[in-house]
């Protein structure tokens, strides 16, 4: 199975995702993912077992528990692969960062000196 068909399934990219922290039982997985995703244990170790099969997890027996952990060089062929796009990304992310900086500098005079109560506004005259 290709590393984007794994990665497809939102189910398995939770379960990297709570494996990303470290190790955990395949009893906390599932249950964390039973909750999100009203699936049942059953269809939980069914993505467990894609995870580990396409070498995406790894699993260690601790007496009765079983251990899963991400497996990180399936993780680093896609990062590499993804990395030619990078570029690309990089500068659309820096256009936004730009712009999001210059609404922060634009709002923060307003909020600090709210139009009524600006200091540059001259008070306004009494007529005889």
């Amino acid at each position: 199975m290709h590393a984007f068909d794994v990665l497809g399934d939102p189910v398995r990219r939770r379960v990297l995702e709570l494996l990303a922290d470290g190790e955990r039982s395949a009893g906390e997985v599932t249950a964390v993912v039973r909750e999100e995703f009203g699936i049942t244990q059953p269809a939980v170790s069914q993505h467990l077992r894609v995870l580990r099969d396409n070498g995406f997890a790894r699993v260690r027996a601790d007496g009765a528990r079983r251990l899963y952990a991400v497996e990180p060089a399936p993780l680093q062929d896609v990062d590499r692969w993804l990395a030619r796009f990078r570029g690309t990304w990089d500068r659309h992310l820096d256009a936004l960062a730009t712009e999001l900086a210059r609404g922060r500098r634009e709002r923060r005079p307003r909020e600090e000196h709210p139009p009524d109560t600006h200091p540059a506004d001259p008070p306004e005259e009494e007529e005889p």
